[in-house]
């Protein structure tokens, strides 16, 4: 097993192995994800265009099983901006997380927490005085959400993320079963560094 960190324009490295990646992990519920490997490379480019940009990679024998990633909020499309300037939160200060994934076999190892610690201690560094991320909001009673499935929720609590109900935006994407893409209401996390 390995770790790496890749910030700014490195992340450019380990772009295609990302895509496949968010690609794999968020076909499971909740995102439901069809993915699109051209759509992804567009999307992890913005990483490349930042110095303060953040990859922790993990590998095991050298296929990429894990990663975490972030960005300065600043550097983000609209739909992620516009909330915080709405709320009048600086979006400068702030650091966004765009994702932590690892694939199912390798969950419940302890690596969301080193995930959590490696991007806040990034953007620390930096001076970020806030760390955010979001995430999909289904419904309990969606039709494709697994037996027994437990959401985040109270492990993002117990890493100091609050859920903030006037931070809100859509993304759009094509779900599994869906013939083409719909909005998926988004809600942020954030905390205090």
């Amino acid at each position: 097993m390995t770790i790496q960190v890749l910030t700014g324009a490195g992340i450019g490295a380990a772009v295609d192995e990302l895509a496949r990646l968010r690609i794999a992990v968020f076909r499971e519920f909740p995102y439901l994800y069809e993915g699109d490997e051209a759509y992804e490379r567009k999307y992890l480019a913005t990483y490349l265009r930042h110095p303060d940009s953040y990859a922790l990679l993990i590998r095991v024998n050298g296929t990429l099983v894990g990663a975490s990633t972030g960005m300065p909020l600043a550097a983000e499309t609209d739909e992620v901006v516009r909330p915080f300037r709405e709320q009048d939160i600086d979006p400068e200060s702030v650091f966004y997380c765009g994702e932590s994934i690892l694939l199912p076999e390798w969950r419940g190892r302890g690596w969301y927490k080193a995930f959590f610690a490696g991007r806040e201690g990034h953007a620390r560094a930096r001076g970020y005085r806030w760390s955010a991320f979001c995430g999909v909001e289904r419904p309990a009673d969606h039709p494709r959400r697994p037996a027994g499935y437990q959401p985040l929720d109270a492990v993002w609590a117990r890493f100091g993320y609050q859920a903030r109900p006037e931070l809100t935006t859509t993304f759009s994407w094509k779900d599994l079963d869906e013939a083409a893409e719909s909005p998926k209401p988004m809600l942020f996390r954030l905390k205090a560094l």
